[in-house]
């Protein structure tokens, strides 16, 4: 942006841009792919984030590639909606990524206990997506040989914290055969809960893929109040709060890839007692940029805008 001119000017250049750019969404999924440090065997996270402004509820169904905890946001739709999103609506983004990235390269799909029923399950079974995604306790669940009912708790009945439990036979749910595992884990709040989780197959490592869904909260943390606070936008429009979103995601791969950088070859975050990092790195390599762009007398140990470049990218990767 120019500084030389005034910041109201500035600011509608912006909302020009955001009222009528035609904005490749799948372009820059195609971008944020080929950044990635890993392209093969990755897990995706499925998730949602909402807010509401106004009378407009937000709501953002987005498909995100875990890597050192914390999801690179690559696919979302916008929901036209105020609650969960439905089969049909996960399928499209699933679909989508296939044709963009093919279906070899997918390690496993993760979810939470939003993101589960019959049709759902069908769909992953019949696309034969590797998945982990989490029921609820009471859910019911069929012997195919018995043909006996029980529910999901009475499978781990007397798990103690920290402890697994893994069935190597398929169960139906709701008609759908799936395999099942589950731990006995501290939840967020440090309470223990009993996660139980639903495979396609491989139960023995079910947890420890499951425990990788949680990085796409951290990315949702970013893009809100964590970096990017997406959501003090005023805008109200769907189509323009697409194009921010896609703007904010690739911002925020950009963050992250230069805070790594600059974690790992200048000065390395501090480490708090509680052994986390005393900011994370798409901040650190956020206040970076901003350094480079804001403050014309800093002089940077690298050149940030290199981290967009996927060649350059490998490059810094491999040789240093």
């Amino acid at each position: 942006m120019p500084t030389s001119v005034e910041r109201d000017s500035n600011l509608r250049r912006l909302q020009r841009f955001l009222a009528g750019y035609a904005l490749n969404l799948e372009l820059i999924a195609k971008v944020i792919f080929a950044l990635l440090p890993v392209k093969t065997g990755p897990v995706l996270s499925l998730d949602r984030t909402n807010w509401k402004f106004g009378d407009v509820n937000i709501n953002i169904l987005m498909l995100g590639v875990t890597y050192k905890g914390v999801a690179f946001p690559l696919l979302f739709t916008m929901l036209d909606k105020r609650g969960n999103s439905n089969w049909k609506e996960r399928a499209r983004l699933i679909d989508r990524f296939i044709r963009l990235f093919g279906a070899v390269c997918i390690d496993s799909l993760v979810a939470d206990r939003e993101f589960v029923g019959k049709q759902w399950v069908e769909c992953l079974n019949n696309r034969r997506i590797r998945y982990c995604l989490r029921i609820k306790q009471n859910f019911w669940l069929r012997n195919p040989k018995s043909s006996e009912d029980v529910r999901a708790w009475h499978l781990f009945h007397g798990l103690r914290l920290g402890q697994e439990r893994v069935y190597d036979k398929l169960f139906l749910l709701k008609g759908e055969y799936v395999y099942i595992a589950g731990a006995m884990l501290k939840n967020s709040d440090g309470v223990p809960e009993l996660q139980i989780l639903i495979c396609y197959n491989r139960p023995e490592d079910a947890v420890a893929t499951y425990r990788q869904r949680r990085q796409i909260e951290t990315c949702f943390r970013a893009m809100k109040s964590s970096g990017f606070n997406i959501e003090d936008t005023h805008l109200r429009d769907i189509d323009r709060i697409a194009r921010l979103t896609a703007m904010v995601c690739m911002a925020l791969v950009w963050a992250y890839l230069v805070g790594e950088h600059k974690d790992m070859n200048v000065k390395a975050v501090r480490i708090l007692k509680h052994g986390k990092r005393a900011k994370s790195l798409v901040k650190y390599g956020l206040e970076e940029i901003a350094n480079v762009f804001l403050r014309p007398l800093y002089k940077p140990k690298f050149d940030v805008f290199k981290f967009l470049s996927c060649r350059t990218f490998v490059r810094l990767n491999v040789f240093e």
